[in-house]
């Protein structure tokens, strides 16, 4: 859509892009707001969409955490496989969690809250993983928040 046909759109116009052509409805009302023409924006999209951006950034974090945890009880527990790779896998979510938490400051304090919760799950793949019974692994992470950050910190066999 030509930028000089954005003054002729009504706010309903806009709107009924959201349906039809998400790509159009986002760069259209970025224009908008880059022109400062609040009275025809798509408020209420504009709404939903900026708050899927958060909870897209928090289930990316929540995500990057399991996966971490995963491959940290797997490492811990099924200590005769351990490879580069599982290595790898564990830093590579560590980079990911860190890159979310400092593009999203406001995270870090809900750590320990998404590692608990996020705990069973990643119990069960390694417990899929690994072919190991479930009470091989704690029932509650025995992981710190510190020791799941650090970089370069490894638990030993369990």
């Amino acid at each position: 859509m030509q930028t000089d046909n954005l003054l002729l759109l009504d706010a309903k116009t806009v709107a009924a892009l959201y349906d039809t052509d998400l790509f159009a409805w986002a760069n259209t009302n970025a224009e908008l707001l880059r022109r400062g023409k609040y009275d025809q924006l798509d408020v209420g999209h504009l709404i939903v969409e900026i708050e899927d951006m958060g909870k897209s950034e928090f289930r990316a974090l929540e995500s990057h955490l399991q996966n971490v945890l995963m491959h940290l009880l797997k490492w811990h527990f099924q200590a005769i496989k351990r490879t580069a790779s599982g290595q790898q896998s564990i830093r590579n979510g560590r980079r990911a969690v860190a890159k979310l938490i400092r593009d999203n400051p406001s995270f870090l304090p809900k750590i320990q809250s998404v590692l608990n919760d996020e705990y069973a799950a990643a119990r069960d793949d390694a417990v899929f993983e690994t072919g190991l019974p479930t009470n091989s692994f704690p029932d509650a992470c025995p992981y710190s928040v510190d020791q799941v950050l650090a970089e370069d910190w490894l638990p030993q066999q369990g």
